[in-house]
């Protein structure tokens, strides 16, 4: 089995009880994924940029992991992109393309329910349409972006069962990414 890269991207870590139990559960299998708390690893917010490349480089397959607010991924990992793929290392006419053929995820805490991400929902878009501008960037460095995994209603729907489930379901996910 391909070990597993998971970027764990939550400004307030300690409140979030699905991003956590993810993590928890990651955590039971260290031989096949490795968890990178983003903004544990950089409270100041001063990313090391060599790090995060020479760490991307020794996976195949990356997960970001993350809450979904205000239609759009946490400020650091913004940032993180920004400064992480830089023109010639991940793009560019010279570029050496380092992420190409890597497979790339998302998996998000969306706290709105499913049905408000619709076009005759709330919020009038699915949330892979909102989220069309990281398959944009991934394909543009030439990454295998898939599909996304998601836990829809955190806000108000976040019962211990559902929570359980999605801890399960989250591993199988990221085991059948090919």
């Amino acid at each position: 089995m391909t070990k597993t890269l998971i970027i764990v991207i939550h400004p307030d870590l300690g409140s979030s009880r699905i991003n956590k139990r993810w993590m928890e559960e990651l955590k039971k299998y260290p031989e096949h994924y490795t968890v990178h708390d983003l903004y544990g690893t950089y409270p100041d917010e001063k990313i090391d940029i060599a790090r995060e490349q020479a760490l991307l480089s020794g996976y195949d397959r990356i997960i970001f992991q993350f809450c979904f607010y205000w239609f759009n991924c946490p400020p650091l990992f913004k940032k993180w992109l920004d400064v992480v793929l830089t023109h010639g290392w991940a793009y560019g006419r010279d570029s050496s393309y380092q992420l190409a053929g890597k497979k790339i995820a998302l998996a998000i805490t969306a706290g709105i329910d499913e049905p408000d991400f619709s076009a005759d929902g709330r919020y009038k878009y699915s949330l892979q349409q909102l989220t069309t501008p990281f398959e944009i960037t991934f394909q543009y460095i030439h990454a295998d972006y898939r599909p996304l995994f998601a836990f829809y209603g955190a806000e108000h729907h976040a019962t211990t069962e559902r929570l359980e489930q999605s801890a399960l379901d989250y591993i199988e996910f990221i085991d059948q990414l090919t």
